[in-house]
């Protein structure tokens, strides 16, 4: 076992959840933050379409550290300049957070401290952020949480699907055989589960969710918090033909209902029928690859649809 870190719970940690009375002069805790010689990297959640969604803390956060590290500097600017913040800005996206790091990583060892920010929500959820966090840990240096936006927790909360659990797995692949993999691999997933899409790539999403995952209910939060915030809920084959033809724009959170837990009872005629569907869809799929389709949205065992298909 490795020398277990107790330094990130001391310090800016312990400090970060304390609360001021009004005129209180929080230069104190800048000036105990650097004891020891080393900053503070903050992970600073930040609007995900209104600018009135940013906390008070995190406003004060992006102008007492040092530089702020922004995965766009442009989309930052707008949330600085709104609030006439004017502390330094860098950049630090997917192509160069490995080499950012370090630099970053020197600035945080000389006592400075740094605060990350992506475009939207919280960073690295789908987001840069991780190299940068996870070295800063392992060099030792407090890292601290600013709570705030998440698309993820935003377009959960208004489903209308179990909340109590779930899964986030990211973007689903863009190429359809492995968005159709995942999606089987997800197919006796209980849990509600989220995702991240591209809205031209939403219609092809939808249908292979109906297709692999059956008649689960869906939901499609676009444009969270913006002007044209917008959420459609029902089958997914249904919300499927609702976008077919349509131009979809913008931020898309895609909320899929988990495998019920209690599986209806199903005939051989209507296996049969479900399997004859499959065929109907793609009549290139083998036996095998129908009956495991089948057993995937029914949760009928797939040896049962398979014998069925073969002595039928």
């Amino acid at each position: 076992m490795g020398k277990t870190r107790y330094r990130q719970r001391g310090g800016a940690e312990r400090r970060a959840g304390r609360e001021y009375p009004e005129g209180a002069d929080r230069n104190a805790e800048r000036s105990e933050e650097r004891q020891g010689g080393l900053g503070t990297l903050y992970v600073v959640s930040t609007p995900i379409g209104n600018l009135e969604d940013v906390t008070i803390r995190a406003l004060r956060i992006l102008k007492e550290v040092a530089l702020i590290a922004a995965e766009d500097t442009r989309r930052t600017r707008i949330l600085l300049r709104a609030y006439g913040i004017v502390t330094p800005l860098t950049s630090l996206y997917d192509q160069n957070e490995a080499e950012k790091s370090a630099l970053l990583l020197a600035r945080l060892q000389a006592g400075e401290s740094v605060a990350y920010v992506s475009d939207a929500g919280t960073p690295g959820i789908s987001d840069p952020g991780y190299i940068l966090i996870s070295r800063a840990i392992s060099s030792w240096i407090p890292v601290v949480p600013v709570p705030g936006p998440s698309a993820v927790i935003a377009a959960l909360s208004v489903s209308g699907l179990p909340m109590d659990r779930f899964v986030f797995s990211g973007f689903l692949p863009s190429k359809a055989a492995r968005r159709r993999e995942m999606l089987l691999s997800l197919s006796r997933e209980e849990r509600t589960l989220v995702f991240y899409e591209s809205p031209h790539r939403l219609g092809g999403a939808l249908r292979d969710i109906a297709d692999v995952l059956g008649q689960r209910e869906v939901v499609i939060s676009r444009e969270m918090t913006k002007i044209h915030e917008q959420f459609i809920r029902g089958a997914a084959a249904e919300v499927a033909a609702v976008i077919e033809g349509k131009t979809v724009k913008g931020e898309v959170t895609l909320i899929v209902a988990g495998r019920p837990c209690h599986p209806r009872i199903y005939s051989d005629e209507e296996l049969l029928a479900l399997c004859a569907g499959q065929e109907r869809e793609d009549p290139r799929t083998s036996l095998r690859d129908r009956a495991e389709r089948v057993a995937a949205e029914t949760r009928v065992p797939r040896k049962r649809i398979y014998r069925l298909l073969l002595f039928s």
